[in-house]
């Protein structure tokens, strides 16, 4: 919105708008957005879904979820070929009669991530931990995709 002073008063700009429809969307979006602040949604529709990073080294693949509020026992690793997938399910705890929330931002329920990892890998030599509510699962290369340095002779 542009603001103008006008003798000491401030005025709305207006635009020329020679059919007028767009001023119906245009409020819509102004009443939406004027919601009060403590009437707010996650972005993923309250799903859970754990943050995950992935990295490499020359020797393994590293998946890192943030998992909090679980326990290893809730999660489950499967591999089939060269597709990793974290599935678990983060129960909701008993709520107490009596009690009066303000606001609840915990999210309960089952999740499922599935990754494709390049071919090569030794599935039967993959280890994971959980540990304060991050689990990490690490994946070995095998010999022949394992990267090296080759020496460059001379003469």
């Amino acid at each position: 919105m542009a603001l103008v002073k006008t003798n000491g008063q401030e005025k709305k700009l207006s635009l020329w708008r020679p059919f007028g429809w767009d001023r119906n969307i245009q409020q819509a979006f102004e009443n939406f957005l004027d919601m009060p602040k403590d009437w707010e949604f996650p972005m993923t529709g309250g799903e859970l879904f754990p943050a995950v990073d992935i990295s490499e080294t020359p020797k393994d693949y590293s998946i890192r979820a943030e998992i909090p509020g679980m326990k290893k026992e809730d999660i489950k690793i499967t591999i089939n070929k060269n597709v990793i997938t974290l599935t678990g399910e983060k129960k909701e705890e008993k709520k107490t009669e009596g009690q009066k929330f303000h606001r609840l931002e915990s999210y309960y329920g089952s999740f499922q991530r599935s990754f494709v990892l390049p071919d090569g890998i030794k599935a039967d030599k993959v280890e994971a931990a959980f540990k304060d509510g991050v689990l990490s699962v690490t994946v070995p290369k095998s010999e022949e995709t394992q990267s090296k340095t080759v020496e460059i002779k001379v003469g």
